[in-house]
């Protein structure tokens, strides 16, 4: 039976160990199946095998959990890691269900929002400030540059200790909503799903039959009945595929790669 109340407090050397490794090593696992997976479970994985020990069913358990996948902005991929970490150093194992939800539900506005403020805002007004001083031989822009990107670290250094806090709070003081909490993360992240599926998928039907003198426009005609339908029909096809036994994303990336080259080749499909 599974010990699922660990007692494992963090540290201030653990926060400093994952935020290291956040800074350093989040994105050396980064693969085309589940992303940033092995990514986020390498920042954590000494603090799991605190919290719940060495070769326990419970840390098995929530590596398997961990592993699923992920994506985020590596500049707030911390503030989930934060919260995480403080679900799972309350509730333990018994946490996994709220863990996955927020992981899920939380990922995509995050990446969203960090990437254009961290990726796009602020590289471009202090990049072009320091080009453009740069280019006038004043050397002053180099070092507004590296200011702007030291800034950027030491956010990203507080914000791990700042969201393990208010995680605390949250599994303390709040413990009777995390069941609320867990559904409404789970629902934002079916959302966010749904509006990738959509914004993502950019295919369409690309063949035109003709009946006499009549053309028949498919993708037009789906439009007008349910606009994006193709795109969650193949998100369908690919979620029955994973059901079948034996199959693994690899293989089905691998299927959809191969029906999308014989159809667009073809003239069925084509991308948007």
């Amino acid at each position: 039976m599974m010990n699922s109340k660990p007692k494992y407090k963090l540290t201030d050397k653990d926060f400093n160990q994952i935020n290291r490794r956040s800074l350093f090593g989040f994105q050396l696992g980064w693969n085309y199946e589940r992303m940033q997976n092995t990514g986020y479970l390498f920042l954590i994985l000494p603090q799991l095998r605190k919290i719940y020990g060495d070769n326990t069913p419970e840390l098995q358990e929530m590596m398997k959990t961990h592993v699923q996948f992920f994506n985020t902005s590596n500049f707030f991929n911390t503030i989930i890691t934060g919260i995480d970490l403080a679900i799972e150093e309350n509730e333990g194992v018994e946490g996994k269900d709220t863990v996955t939800g927020l992981k899920v539900g939380l990922m995509g506005p995050f990446a969203a929002i960090g990437d254009s403020i961290f990726a796009a805002l602020i590289p471009t007004i202090f990049g072009a400030l320091a080009a453009s001083m740069a280019s006038q031989g004043n050397p002053v822009g180099v070092f507004i540059w590296i200011a702007a990107q030291i800034a950027i670290c030491f956010f990203r250094w507080k914000q791990l200790r700042f969201a393990y806090d208010k995680g605390v709070t949250l599994v303390t003081e709040m413990r009777d909503r995390l069941n609320a909490l867990t559904d409404a993360a789970t629902v934002l992240g079916v959302f966010m799903v749904g509006a990738l599926v959509a914004t993502m998928v950019n295919v369409k039907f690309a063949w035109v039959p003709q009946i006499g003198k009549v053309t028949m426009d498919i993708q037009n005609n789906l439009d007008m009945i349910i606009p994006k339908l193709l795109p969650a029909l193949i998100v369908g096809f690919v979620y029955w595929l994973l059901g079948k036994k034996k199959m693994t994303s690899t293989k089905a990336i691998l299927i959809v790669l191969v029906l999308s080259v014989v159809l667009g080749g073809i003239g069925v499909l084509a991308k948007i």
